[in-house]
Order: C-alpha cells, then structure tokens, then sequence
C-alpha cells in the first residue's frame, strides 16, 4: 500500500447505548476521517467526548450502531470469525490503564506471548527469543520476562502494553490515552518510544488523548471531538497556529507558553457552562450552549462538516 492512501477510513460512525427507560446515550455520534498509511492521527476532546468510544468501535470491542470502519479495503463490522482472527493480528490497541490491562496473575512473558499463541506465531525456543527481543525493543531487560505486573512502575507497565500489543506484528496501533496515568516524567519516555517504533516498523497510529501539547508533539494532523461529534481536522501544525472552530480555540488557549512575555498578554478562554449530557445533547450545533459566537442559526441548524481550507475540515456556522 502506498504511502498518503488510506488504511484506515472511518464513514458517519455512531455508536449509541441503551442506558435504560428508553433514554440513548450518543456516545459517537456521526464520526468520519480517514488515516493514511504511515501516519499519526491524534484524537482529542475533554472526558466524556466519545474519543476512546471511537478508539473501541473501531477495533471492534465495540459494535457500531451505523456507519462503516474499512480497514484494509475491508468493513471491520462486516467480518466473519475468521476474518476478524486476521484483523485481529493487524489492529492492537495500547490502553490507558496499565494497572487494569495487564492480567496480574500471569507473567510477563505469558502476557506478552498471548497473541503469538492465540495467532500460532511461534512456539518453545523461537517463542521465548521473540518475547526477550520485545522486551529489549521496548527498553526492558529479559530478566523482567519472569515477574509479575505489579512489580513494576506505572511507566514499566505501559512499556509491556506496547510490547505484548508488538507481539503480533500489526500495522496499525490504537493508542487510548496510553500515557494519561503516568506521571509526567515518563509520558515523554513513552511517546519517544511510540515514536521510534513508529520509524522503525512502518506503524500507522490512532493516538487518543485529551493533553494537547504530546498530541502536537506526536501527530501529523489533529481531529478535535465534542460531544460525540469532530468539530474540527487538520494538520498539527496548522491546527495550532489557525484555529477555526471556537471549541479548538479553547482548548489551544488553555495550553501554558514557555514565555512569560507572551503568556501575560494572552488572553484565556473560559468556556461557560458545562458539557451537555450526550443523552440529551443540544439541537443544531452541540457546542453552541457554550459558544461565545453562537448565532441563531446555531440552535437549528447542524453545522455542515467541509473543508473550508485545503486539508482542513471544520463543522461551523462561522464558514
């Protein structure tokens, strides 16, 4: 597959759950972008804004409401058992929580050779020599192969993660906030290390987080979610300099500079208000209860999701 053509295309994804009484949470509600292979798509929004939805729709731990996930030139929510065996070997997911995912009863080496197992990938000596080079790959020692999760730091763990995530040789990797739970000492260790693998292994990563600055840091483009719904996509660098959806512009002004001269004469935004509930999320444009250049047209009306720059998608009133 050549490089700038997509892997991945997510199509109108929604992902809603029946929480009772009749009432519909619209987690992920009308979701597209495309990822190309190769590349680094970060995800952000606040908590609760249906990004690690997205993230486990669309390697399935989810089933999608509507709307398609094509991997590969194949719809993920369309596969057969068999099918999804082999996807299953493409598409590895690094999770947030590195004290839930790892199984504490099992080894290290067993956690991470689970998918060389499940997918028949080697076995005795040739197993245990892919488990050592992973562990080195990922800057742990052979040594730790022996112990259990919870003789490790936080930052120790998450490195497992990506390692038993490795294991199985996939091309594309779903981040979901892999580095929130660590302290901030570490963060840059891990995401230097998503990086390097990156290079070295031709990866293409979904990079979920809510911490703007290491998705800059770490992306070729940045999609902004709100409610359940991208707001605005375009490349980090743009996106950071040019601004277009007020939602963006206020996440951005709430990132600290480095200098205290421009830092003092920047102006905050403070958005108003809370998040609606995404049980009952506003008519027209979602975030315009919040907005401070909501106009009327606001209330009734659902902003059309264009390219109103090129590479540079936005769904707003203002254009």
């Amino acid at each position: 597959m050549a490089e700038n053509q997509p892997i991945l295309e997510v199509r109108n994804l929604k992902k809603h759950f029946n929480v009772g009484k009749g009432a519909i949470l619209k987690a992920v509600d009308g979701v597209s972008f495309t990822i190309n292979k190769g590349e680094t798509l970060g995800l952000v929004g606040e908590s609760g804004c249906g990004k690690s939805t997205t993230g486990r729709t669309i390697i399935r731990l989810y089933d999608a409401t509507e709307g398609e996930v094509i991997f590969n030139g194949k719809d993920v929510h369309k596969l057969n058992n068999h099918e999804m065996k082999s996807f299953n070997r493409e598409m590895q997911m690094i999770f947030q929580d590195p004290y839930a995912s790892l199984n504490p009863r099992m080894t290290v080496a067993d956690i991470i050779a689970e998918g060389i197992d499940i997918h028949g990938l080697a076995t005795g000596k040739e197993r245990m020599k892919r488990v050592y080079d992973l562990l080195e790959t990922v800057g742990l020692n052979k040594e730790h192969a022996n112990r259990f999760p919870h003789e490790f730091s936080g930052g120790q763990r998450q490195r497992i993660g990506i390692a038993r995530a490795l294991a199985v040789e996939p091309s594309f990797i779903i981040a979901d906030e892999p580095i929130s739970a660590l302290d901030v000492s570490i963060q840059a260790q891990v995401v230097n290390l998503l990086e390097k693998l990156q290079k070295e292994k031709g990866l293409t990563y979904l990079f979920i987080a809510h911490d703007l600055s290491m998705v800059k840091y770490i992306s070729d483009r940045v999609g902004v979610m709100y409610l359940g719904a991208l707001v605005e996509l375009a490349g980090s660098d743009e996106l950071y300099e040019d601004p277009l959806h007020p939602y963006t512009d206020a996440l951005l002004s709430a990132i600290p500079i480095p200098d205290p001269d421009i830092e003092r004469s920047r102006e905050r935004i403070i958005l108003e208000g809370d998040v609606p509930s995404p049980i009952n999320p506003p008519s027209g444009c979602r975030f315009r209860t919040r907005c401070p250049k909501a106009m009327p047209e606001c209330a009734t009306m659902v902003p059309e999701w264009k390219e109103v720059k090129p590479k540079h998608w936005v769904a707003c009133h203002l254009y």
